[in-house]
């Protein structure tokens, strides 16, 4: 990341781990809580960083600062967990954690998972309102080339890898995945761009859409 000008972990020739970004190099990593505490392996929470690598501030930013540092620690804003061995996995970033009703998602491990999907040539995993849960889970889809997909394809594929309540209840088909003008997919975004404004149904909502 830029703040750590710019390398943090990596994997090598000898040690490759597929799906972790690998171990620390000159930079301290850690996994911890909210209150900044170290969680156990295997455990997901907030990556902070610390070493001379490290920026000291955002310029003219005093809220952003006292958020994003405590004892010479940087909160990256990325989640994962670490393995017994210190190589390091990301599940996704904080701000883009959907709250189920008390239920936390990294949309990420969604996003994976239809990744490896043949049928499937994008998929991304987003946060639309609810008006009990605060929050549900969403996935806009497209259909590889020659691919008639439908709603129970991806919820059998989701729900035979996640917990229940991982599974969106909204399925969308797309054409194309709206993007931003530098061409990357604004997922704290996706829920204003697709018409999720406003209330939404506590019912599950299966929906396929041309794209427009």
């Amino acid at each position: 990341m830029t703040e750590a000008t710019h390398q943090i972990t990596s994997n090598n020739a000898v040690n490759r781990r597929p799906g972790s970004v690998g171990w620390k190099i000159g930079t301290d990593v850690r996994v911890v809580n909210d209150d900044w505490q170290d969680v156990a392996e295997q455990t997901d929470g907030n990556i902070i960083i610390k070493g001379p690598n490290v920026h000291t501030g955002y310029l003219h930013s005093p809220v952003a600062n006292a958020e994003s540092f405590r004892d010479g620690w940087f909160n990256t804003g990325d989640r994962g967990f670490s393995d017994s061995d210190g190589s390091l996995t990301i599940t996704g970033r904080t701000k883009e954690i959907i709250n189920r009703g008390g239920e936390k998602i990294a949309p990420l491990e969604v996003d994976n998972i239809l990744a490896r999907d043949g049928r499937i040539a994008e998929a991304i995993a987003f946060a639309i309102p609810h008006k009990s849960l605060g929050e549900d889970i969403a996935v806009a889809v497209v259909p590889a080339e020659e691919q008639d997909l439908t709603v129970d394809d991806i919820r059998s594929q989701l729900a035979s890898n996640l917990a229940p309540h991982k599974v969106p209840r909204t399925v969308i088909f797309l054409k194309e995945i709206p993007k931003g003008p530098t061409g990357k997919i604004q997922r704290l975004k996706l829920a204003d761009i697709l018409g999720f404004v406003g209330d939404s149904a506590t019912t599950p909502i299966f929906k396929s859409v041309d794209g427009n």
